[in-house]
C-alpha cells in the first residue's frame, strides 16, 4: 500500500511516497508512543519539568523554536520541547505542523526596529555610541566554566536594570549613511512574498531569501556564515550593530481607517558592515548583511547578516568565487531542517519492495561477472 504523506515546508508543498504495512504492528506502535511516554517523564521520584520551568529557564531553547518554527508563541514552544524530550528539531516540526492548522486574519504592518525596547545593544565599529553600549544578558564575558553552584543551590544573583529610551539608540549604521559611505536600502513599495503560503523559485530576490534565512536551522547557517569568514566568498564583515529587544507589533484594521497594536514580540537583528571596492554603476562604499529572528538569537542572526551578504555577489557586481554561501540554490534548498529531516529519516521506513528489486539486481550483476569471468579463464 502506498501512504501519500504531505508537508508543508520552507519550499511550498511536497510529497514523497513510501511503502508501509498494511496490517500488523498496532501493539508494537501502540507500545512505543507509551515507552516515549514513559522516558519523556523520566523518574516519578523526581519533579516533573512543567511547561513555565521550560518557558522562563530554557528561554534560548524556546526562542530558536519559535525562530525556526516561525511562531512566536513561548508557551507552545516550551510546550513543544516538553513533548519532544528536548529534541529542537522535533519540536520545531511540532510548531510547523501546529501552525499549518491556525486560521489567517491579516498581515501585521512592517516592525520599526528603531523604535525597539533594547536589552542589549552592542557595535563593533563604533565605540561611543548616542544611548551607549547596551551589553544585556550574554555569554560573552563568561568564562565558560560549569558553576557547580547551579546544581547545589541554583543562581538568585539580580541584575540591576534601566529602561532605554528608543529616541536614545538609533540604528548605528546611519551615521555611515549621511556622508554616503554606505549603500542606502531602498524599499520599493512592494508587497513582499510569502514562503510559507508560495513555493520558493530561483532565481530568489532578497527578500525571499531574507525569509528562507530566517527559519533555518541554525547549525548550518553557522556553519556557511564560518566558511565566508575563512576565504570561501568574498566576505570580510563588522558588526556594525547587533540589537535585541521588544518591538511593538501593528496590524492595520481597514474598517477603522488605522493601524493598531496587537502584541509585543522580543526579536534580535543584525545589521554587518562589508567592504565594497565599488563597480562600474557603484562608487566605492560599504554595503550591508542583514539578519532578523525571533527571540534572543544573536548567533544565528550574525550568520544570517553573513550569509545574506555573501548571496549579495551578483547584484553588487562581485566576483563568483563558487563559495557554498554565495550559490543561492544550494543555500535555500538546504537551509531548512524541517525538510531535511524528512529526506534523511524517510530511509528507515520500510522500503522491502524497493530493496528486493535492489537484491535481485546485485544477485544478477554478479552472476553475469563469475560466467564473464569464467569464459576469459577457458
Amino acid at each position: 500500500m502506498i501512504n501519500y504523506q504531505v508537508f508543508q515546508g520552507q519550499l511550498g508543498w511536497w510529497r514523497y511516497k513510501m511503502y508501509v504495512a498494511v496490517k500488523g504492528g498496532e501493539k508494537a506502535i501502540d507500545n512505543a508512543h507509551a515507552w516515549l511516554a514513559e522516558l519523556r517523564r523520566g523518574d516519578e521520584n523526581v519533579l516533573e519539568l512543567s511547561v513555565d520551568q521550560i518557558r522562563e529557564q530554557l528561554s534560548l531553547a524556546v526562542n530558536r523554536v519559535m525562530s525556526e518554527g516561525s511562531l512566536f508563541d513561548p508557551d507552545l514552544a516550551a510546550l513543544a520541547i516538553k513533548q519532544s524530550r528536548g529534541d529542537l528539531i522535533e519540536a520545531i516540526f511540532l510548531i510547523r505542523a501546529y501552525r499549518t492548522t491556525l486560521p489567517r486574519f491579516g498581515y501585521s504592518a512592517p516592525i520599526n526596529t528603531g523604535s525597539m525596547q533594547c536589552t542589549r545593544r552592542i557595535s563593533a565599529t563604533f565605540k561611543d555610541i548616542p544611548g551607549g553600549q547596551i551589553l544585556g544578558p550574554t555569554f560573552d564575558y563568561t568564562h565558560r566554566l560549569l558553576d557547580f553552584k547551579l546544581a547545589a543551590e541554583g543562581n538568585r544573583t539580580k541584575a540591576q536594570s534601566q529602561k532605554t529610551d528608543p529616541k536614545l539608540t538609533p540604528h548605528i549604521t546611519e551615521f555611515l549613511n549621511k556622508e554616503g559611505l554606505i549603500q542606502t536600502e531602498k524599499d520599493d513599495g512592494s508587497a513582499p512574498p510569502d514562503l510559507t503560503r508560495e513555493p520558493l523559485e530561483i532565481p530568489a530576490d532578497r527578500t525571499l531569501r531574507l525569509q528562507a534565512l530566517s527559519r533555518s536551522d541554525e547549525g548550518f547557517l553557522l556553519g556557511l556564515a564560518y566558511s565566508t569568514q575563512r576565504g570561501y566568498a568574498r566576505n570580510h564583515a563588522f558588526v556594525g550593530e547587533l540589537r535585541i529587544g521588544i518591538c511593538s507589533v501593528e496590524m492595520d484594521i481597514p474598517e477603522l481607517g488605522f493601524s493598531i497594536e496587537i502584541g509585543e514580540i522580543e526579536i534580535t537583528e543584525c545589521e554587518t558592515v562589508n567592504q565594497f571596492v565599488g563597480s562600474k554603476k557603484e562608487p566605492p562604499q560599504f554595503t550591508r548583511g542583514y539578519g532578523l529572528v525571533f527571540g534572543q538569537t544573536e548567533r544565528k542572526a550574525i550568520s544570517m547578516a553573513l550569509v545574506d551578504r555573501a548571496m549579495r555577489w551578483k547584484e553588487l557586481g562581485e566576483e563568483n568565487k563558487n563559495a557554498p554561501a554565495q550559490d543561492a540554490e544550494f543555500v535555500l534548498y538546504h537551509c531548512d531542517n524541517i525538510q531535511a529531516t524528512g529526506f534523511l529519516e524517510h530511509i528507515k521506513l520500510p522500503h522491502y519492495v524497493d530493496f528486493q528489486s535492489e537484491i535481485e539486481l546485485v544477485r544478477k550483476l554478479r552472476k553475469t561477472a563469475d560466467q564473464n569471468k569464467k569464459q576469459k579463464g577457458k
